[in-house]
């Protein structure tokens, strides 16, 4: 669809089923944001005619000049039902009134629009409002003529037969107060937290952050994963804040301001997305790219786990390392070629190797995941997993795949923006015992990646490390170089240490949340237990690498 007033132009954008994701794109007809952003602070009023009040220019200038003049994801929107906008109003009108952006809402043919300020600049309340993002409430009468918002025509739109349709999932902000934005939620919307992300969880060397998810209970249960992946009455909104003044939140907050950091879409099958969008990138050099995540958390292959695994001795499953690091199919890192066929690593080894030793050895390309998921996956869909860098996570018998692309909305290399995710959630087909029959499905099954949380953050800090790293080895700084591939190293060291501790969080986590659905209190205090032990232990693990990373950065190289 599409929509223009005197002075902006409106697009939308949806995937392949037009009840799925939807994205409004407004920009200035003939303005740059950094022109907008640079105006004085605009006094004009609402454009002249008949224009819905949303595509006014004056928004641009609004966000522009409080997001420092860059382009950024302005509305989240909200479709609300029938009488639910008015007690919305209310709850702002009583309980925040500094939030509502108009002094009540809009009245269109066919729809009513309330539009609030997301956040506070500071604490809930005692602060004024924070003038950049916006939450949309839309209630409409659903008729024909009616498409998203007033203002906007419906475009017929054709996709090809391999076109992926895409369903909102979640939506990211990164704030001063996460507190405060959780309790203004949950006021207003009646809005809980579901999850909890403590900064044992979310720490990258110095870089601490704090992160809960929020969101609604509509109650529903499904029968089929496909009615899971298409509902989308469960909100979440994830909630980030900064703990130290170093690391990606930090800087978006002090580069941008408060905002939106990315948002999730929902899909059915992220593998073959994902590789659509690799296989079109490097055919025409356009598309989106996807963050870089380090091999060694897919997995690795070492003289003591193959030991194990395959029950043969050390010593020569130390000879069979040297044998495939000799021919390149395991590096220095202990790192697997991905490429490496069966045929060519039983050539590699020793004569009279094992068929099951030979199979462990081939999973030492996915090793990390096999440990997750074991034969539920073939060989083939590890490999695609691996080669495009997705995410794996596993709650209970419910599995989580996800991935990032780089950032978007980015006007210079190295600047913080926006950035995209792109999940698949496997719901559990698990038989129920008291009923012999499939458990009913929940929206958000499989989590929100408990593992894959820290995965996302460090892998952040790994890339920005890795391009300072690049940019010195191209200028001839050897030391400078050096620096930053320490930085690399020690980021990626802290995953490896982190991921076994997070293994026994997300499992305490799901032990304890089955417990207290079959009313076991006694079971769910212990779990409970467990689960804090481990965020202790994730916390030590932290504070270990913080230590190490400030000992790198106030021994930095000059140029660093």
């Amino acid at each position: 669809g599409s929509g223009q007033t005197a002075e902006t132009r409106s697009l939308v954008v949806t995937s392949k089923d037009e009840s799925g994701v939807k994205f409004v794109i407004t920009a200035h007809g003939k303005q740059t944001m950094q022109e907008l952003g640079d105006a004085l602070p605009s006094k004009r009023q609402k454009t002249a005619g008949d224009a819905p009040d949303h595509f006014d220019v004056r928004h641009l200038e609004r966000f522009a000049q409080h997001q420092a003049s860059r382009q950024g994801i302005a509305v989240l929107g909200f479709s609300v039902a029938k009488g639910g906008l008015d007690n919305i109003y209310q709850k702002y009108k009583t309980l925040h009134p500094k939030l509502l952006a108009s002094d009540e809402p809009r009245q269109y043919p066919g729809a009513k629009i309330l539009e609030v300020y997301a956040y506070y600049k500071g604490e809930k309340g005692t602060s004024e409002a924070d003038h950049g993002t916006l939450l949309r409430f839309v209630e409409s009468d659903a008729g024909e003529d009616f498409w998203v918002l007033p203002g906007l025509n419906r475009t017929a739109a054709t996709f090809d037969t391999m076109a992926t349709p895409a369903y909102c999932d979640h939506w990211v902000s990164n704030v001063v107060s996460r507190t405060g934005f959780l309790d203004t939620l949950e006021d207003t919307l009646g809005f809980t937290p579901k999850v909890d992300f403590n900064a044992g969880v979310v720490a990258a060397g110095e870089a601490q952050i704090e992160s809960t998810v929020t969101g609604n209970d509509p109650n529903k249960r499904f029968e089929d994963e496909l009615a899971v992946l298409m509902d989308q009455s469960q909100v979440f909104l994830p909630i980030n804040n900064a703990l130290s003044e170093v690391g990606h939140v930090h800087l978006y907050l002090k580069e941008i301001g408060q905002g939106v950091q990315h948002i999730a879409s929902r899909v059915r099958d992220l593998p073959a997305l994902v590789q659509r969008a690799n296989d079109y990138r490097k055919m025409t050099g356009a598309g989106v790219s996807f963050l870089s995540i380090p091999r060694s958390y897919y997995g690795s292959l070492t003289a003591k786990k193959l030991s194990q695994d395959s029950n043969i001795d050390f010593a020569e499953a130390q000879k069979y390392m040297e044998a495939l690091k000799k021919v390149g199919i395991l590096d220095n890192s202990d790192i697997m070629d991905l490429d490496a066929t069966r045929e060519k690593v039983a050539a590699a080894l020793p004569a009279g190797v094992g068929a099951g030793t030979l199979d462990w050895v081939m999973r030492g390309r996915y090793s990390n995941m096999y440990m997750l998921l074991g034969d539920h996956l073939s060989e083939a869909s590890y490999l695609k997993i691996v080669s495009n860098n997705i995410l794996v996570d596993v709650q209970g018998d419910d599995l989580l795949m996800q991935i990032f692309t780089s950032t978007v909305l980015q006007r210079a290399a190295g600047q913080e923006a926006p950035f995209l995710e792109f999940i698949q959630r496997v719901c559990s087909e698990k038989q129920d015992p008291a009923t012999g029959k499939p458990k009913a499905m929940k929206p958000g099954c499989g989590g929100f990646g408990i593992r894959n949380f820290l995965t996302l953050f460090l892998s952040i800090e790994v890339s920005k490390a890795t391009k300072a790293r690049g940019d010195a080895e191209a200028a001839g700084n050897a030391k400078v170089a050096e620096y930053y591939g320490s930085m690399v190293e020690a980021f990626t060291a802290q995953l490896d240490e982190s991921n076994p501790v997070l293994t026994a969080i997300s499992d305490a986590m799901t032990l304890e949340g089955e417990a207290l659905e079959r009313g076991d209190k006694a079971e769910a205090t212990k779990h409970e237990a467990a689960k804090n032990k481990g965020q202790e232990d994730l916390q030590t693990v932290s504070t270990k690498y913080k230590n190490l990373m400030k000992s790198l950065r106030e021994n930095a190289p000059e140029g660093a």
